[in-house]
């Protein structure tokens, strides 16, 4: 049984996507909350396995919960809810920990798939998308004074595949591009991710980012 936080300042938004939820098999909507602050709380008292969370929120917004839920080393899994696919809000949420975002104006069937994906420990965004959002909003940042100590754990093909992920490329363009099977490049990811610390592959193409192995455009 996957079990869900809704948060969203709009009580019929709320009451909507509890509907959905609660008449879904296999999901189970363990509680609701108005604000990021009472989200934060909730977390402790409910342990869902997803947040269903919006941004725009009075007090504290979508994006500091992410980040406090997140740097709570919860297993709990955030899924952003916004309206445009690229903008600002979604760039941020990724950067504070979310594990992907579904637009407000989905269809019932692709926010369910969405909550099982996340709930699975996939990341709902597609790695080309992610780029995009990398490429957009983030500023070229200052060359590092030491390198990442997780960095000189990564065998060279782990390097290489880490490098991949962080231009956007899918498990199948991986395995065309160092001449492996797609099961081989799989086992690579789950290393890399292991041992860079990075909860999905979203992490690791922000972890390419901050460290120097992946420019903007």
């Amino acid at each position: 049984m996957t079990t869900v936080l809704i948060v969203d300042d709009q009580p019929l938004q709320r009451m909507g996507f509890k509907m959905l939820l609660d008449g879904t098999p296999g999901i189970t909507v363990v509680g609701e909350a108005a604000t990021g602050a009472e989200a934060v709380r909730k977390i402790d008292q409910t342990r869902p396995d997803v947040v269903l969370m919006d941004v725009r929120m009075p007090g504290m917004d979508g994006i500091e919960a992410t980040r406090r839920i997140t740097a709570a080393g919860s297993r709990t899994r955030v899924l952003i809810l916004t309206t445009f696919d690229l903008d600002e809000y979604v760039y941020a949420g990724l950067r504070a920990g979310a594990s992907g975002f579904v637009l407000k104006d989905a269809r019932p069937e692709e926010l369910i798939a969405a909550i099982r994906a996340v709930a699975a420990g996939d990341s709902v965004v597609a790695p080309s998308l992610t780029r995009k959002l990398m490429d957009a909003y983030l500023q070229e940042p200052a060359p590092a004074t030491s390198e990442d100590p997780r960095l000189s754990t990564l065998s060279e093909r782990e390097r290489e595949v880490l490098e991949a992920i962080g231009q956007g490329a899918t498990n199948t363009e991986i395995a065309e591009r160092l001449t492996l099977t797609e099961s081989t490049v799989k086992k690579h990811v789950g290393r890399v991710l292991f041992k860079i610390g990075a909860r999905d592959r979203i992490q690791a193409v922000i972890f390419a980012y901050d460290n120097g192995l992946v420019r903007p455009r």
